[in-house]
């Protein structure tokens, strides 16, 4: 068959397409959409939780790069390198401390390239707190009817006098810290925060005042 006979014949076999066959052309190939890129905590934090929570930030932060074309001053599409945010959703009661700094630091460290989402959603306590003040500033949001809570670290020694009192070392040592990054990711000085935390009882804050003391920025 010649190129210009066979030229034809396919003109000839697209003519009589039916649109079912576009349709399902269509369906078998959907629209590319865009990937989910969420991650987040829901219930204690605990070593598990934590552990999965720190696999799959990472995994979102070296896929973040991407590459979208843009208009220039010219009129001309151009390719540019983008990084994608991170989406973080957390509703806990709170839980294990060093578990929470673990992923802190793991925050701190990405949001240096790639924006972190935080979304408070229900209920974000104790050691949750940090977490959500930890996203880019500006883009950490909260439910309307999310309930915040703040107290101080919680211990439980038992055993040999010594061990306790060393114990017991450890624990202030652990609150100091959550102080001072609570402090530097918030409104709220370390002065503030130990007044709260003194007062011996659990801190209940709602969407609007997480916003005024800096825990949050934008209500939704």
């Amino acid at each position: 068959m010649s190129f210009k006979n066979k030229l034809t014949e396919e003109k000839k076999n697209k003519s009589e397409d039916s649109p079912d066959d576009d349709l399902m052309k269509l369906l078998s190939f959907p629209p590319e959409r865009p990937e989910l890129r969420v991650t987040g905590i829901y219930g204690d934090v605990t070593e598990d939780k934590c552990s999965e929570l720190v696999y799959s930030l990472l995994s979102l932060e070296s896929t973040a790069l991407r590459t979208v074309s843009k208009e220039n001053d010219e009129g001309e599409l151009v390719d540019i390198e983008v990084r994608e945010p991170i989406e973080f959703y957390i509703s806990t009661f709170g839980g294990q401390a060093s578990e929470m700094f673990s992923v802190y630091d793991l925050m701190r460290r990405i949001r240096l390239n790639t924006d972190i989402k935080t979304h408070g959603i229900g209920k974000v306590m104790s050691a949750g707190v940090l977490l959500l003040a930890a996203g880019t500033p500006g883009q950490r949001h909260i439910g309307k009817n999310c309930r915040i809570m703040l107290h101080g670290v919680v211990a439980g020694q038992q055993g040999h006098i010594l061990d306790m009192e060393n114990e017991f070392a450890e624990t202030k040592m652990t609150q100091k810290m959550y102080i001072e990054a609570l402090a530097s990711e918030t409104k709220m000085n370390q002065k503030y925060i130990k007044r709260l935390i003194n007062k011996n009882k659990n801190i209940y804050i709602d969407a609007n005042e997480a916003v005024k003391l800096g825990i949050a920025d934008i209500i939704f």
